[in-house]
């Protein structure tokens, strides 16, 4: 349930990017805006990955709770806190 949930996040955050930047510059940095948030979060996902098989156990902390759950909380808080300070104006 946390993973469909994260996506879902990303996947409104990417149709908020694109609509923002798309209204403001034009259509190609409303794609840019999609790729770079396509690309932060494979990436990030990847380092939680890495840096969560070193932590956790492959069980993770329950049923819902799993390693690839929390690897993508953790990148969602991460990237949370980079998109307010990136995106402040």
């Amino acid at each position: 349930m946390i993973p469909l949930l994260v996506f879902y996040l990303h996947t409104v955050a990417a149709a908020w990017a694109y609509t923002k930047r798309w209204q403001e510059e034009g259509v190609k940095e409303g794609i840019l805006a999609v790729a770079f948030i396509a690309i932060i979060f494979s990436v990030g996902w990847t380092i939680g990955t890495l840096l969560l098989q070193a932590v956790a156990p492959p069980k993770g902390f329950g049923p819902g709770l799993d390693r690839d759950a929390l690897s993508l909380l953790l990148v969602t808080l991460g990237e949370g806190v980079f998109y307010y300070w990136y995106l402040k104006k």
